[in-house]
Formats: structure tokens, sequence, C-alpha cells
């Protein structure tokens, strides 16, 4: 099974299989990780790949001290469902 992939270049965590792309697009400002846009096609939905680009994007905060900037509605509202997972990193719902 295919796994998440920070695609530092372009700037985005990855999900990719058969050929098919999932990716959420994130910016950098400092130390601010600021998620953009999450778009998963019909193909992936109802997997939990989202959820997997998001976790990818608190796992890599967690690990660099980054703080993460949740404007996309969909990071947002996941951060916001999942608690346990946005305390392990801050997160400036302002931002």
């Amino acid at each position: 099974m295919a796994s998440v992939l920070d695609d530092l270049p372009h700037n985005r965590f990855l999900f990719a299989q058969d050929g098919q792309e999932a990716e959420l697009i994130y910016r950098v400002n400092g130390n601010r990780l600021v998620l953009i846009h999450t778009e998963v096609p019909e193909f992936f939905r109802g997997q939990g790949i989202g959820s997997q680009l998001v976790q990818a994007a608190v796992d890599r905060a967690s690990k660099s001290g980054e703080t993460v900037v949740p404007v996309c509605p969909y990071a947002r509202k996941w951060l916001q469902e999942h608690p346990d997972v946005a305390s392990a990193v801050t997160v400036d719902w302002d931002g």
C-alpha cells in the first residue's frame, strides 16, 4: 500500500497509487506550516486518504517544531474533530 510522502520540491504531501494522486498543498512561512488545500480525487474518496494527508502534516510539524496553520477547510475541520492529534503540535487557528 502507498504511503504519504512529503514532496518538498512541490510543497505538498502526496499520496499516489494506480496513477492517481491526492495532495495536501502547503507553504512554509518561517516556522509555520500553512496548510492551503487538500485535493482527493473521487478514486480515493472514502478511504481515509485525506486524513492520512493531514496526519502527515501533523507528524512533520511535531518533528520539526513547526506551528500548523490550517487555512484549508478540510484540514481545519479534521484537526478540530481530532483534538488528540491536534494537541501534539501548536496550531494557529487564526492564521
